[in-house]
């Protein structure tokens, strides 16, 4: 008996348990990986806009807005770099692979690429600064004659909001909201949506810093050096105000309620304040 032989491979087929074989799977099967990836990622998100905006809370000022936004342009533009890099690696390792003992063709220089990875980051960095510039420019410009002015004080362990505008009468000071110290009567700040609002904030012992996670801003208030900052609100809603500087034992306690109401309802609550702390002489 003549013996058995496999038949043999048909021109140009691949052992599947070849080099090439595993070269050839892996780029049919690559492509489609990354599809189902992106697919995947996309759909997670599909009924939230906490994807779009990268991990940032919801904003309710403009000059949130033009914060989220510069934070998702400057990730779009890692994405791309990210996309080219990897891109070009794994260009590299599937198709300029060891295929031999043959030492490949050396080169000094590469002029070309050279200027490419020269150039490219400094255009990159002077786009991000342009835009970053842009942007603080924006967030940190204070009108002349604001809407609403707050004075916020803070101070160990709470805040204090003036609103020097709204006169209580028989006084020389504004509506005053003076809170006491978590678990207390926390400080109360209303500002109406629409209008531009200006904080200016000064602290009588240490260093505080007035955050509202909302406003996507927050900012130092020190002793002996006054800041200032200003917003536009664009929706209504009570959040959480915070110290974000460690300013001593109870520093996680030092919390303020703030409401964005419609200017209709801010008015009668201001009027309110006044005639309340007109009748107690005192501030609430």
């Amino acid at each position: 008996m003549s013996p058995i032989r496999s038949a043999p491979h048909q021109a140009g087929a691949e052992d599947p348990g070849s080099a090439a074989g595993r070269a050839a799977r892996l780029r049919r099967w690559a492509p489609r990986a990354v599809l189902a990836a992106v697919v995947l990622l996309v759909t997670t998100g599909c009924k939230s806009t906490t994807l779009t905006r990268l991990g940032l809370p919801p904003s309710v000022t403009k000059q949130g807005d033009v914060v989220i936004s510069l934070w998702q342009g400057s990730w779009i533009a890692a994405w791309i770099v990210g996309a080219v890099v990897w891109g070009l690696i794994l260009w590299a390792v599937l198709f300029h692979r060891k295929r031999g003992d043959r030492i490949p063709h050396q080169v000094r220089y590469n002029l070309p690429i050279e200027f490419l990875y020269t150039v490219v980051p400094f255009i990159m960095v002077g786009v991000l600064f342009y835009f970053t510039a842009r942007d603080e420019n924006f967030i940190n410009k204070v009108s002349a004659h604001p809407d609403v002015i707050v004075n916020v004080k803070g101070f160990q362990w709470s805040w204090e909001f003036d609103y020097p505008q709204y006169k209580v009468a028989g006084s020389q000071n504004g509506v005053t909201e003076l809170g006491q110290m978590w678990p207390g009567k926390l400080p109360l700040m209303e500002i109406p949506v629409g209008k531009t609002v200006q904080f200016n904030l000064s602290s009588v012992d240490v260093v505080h810093a007035f955050w509202v996670d909302a406003f996507e801003f927050k900012r130092d208030v020190l002793p002996d050096h006054p800041n200032t900052f200003e917003i536009t609100a664009t929706k209504t809603g009570t959040f959480t105000g915070r110290c974000s500087e460690l300013c001593g034992l109870y520093h996680s306690r030092l919390l303020s309620t703030l409401k964005t109401v419609t200017p209709e309802q801010f008015q009668q609550w201001s009027t309110e304040q006044q005639n309340q702390q007109l009748a107690s002489g005192g501030v609430q």
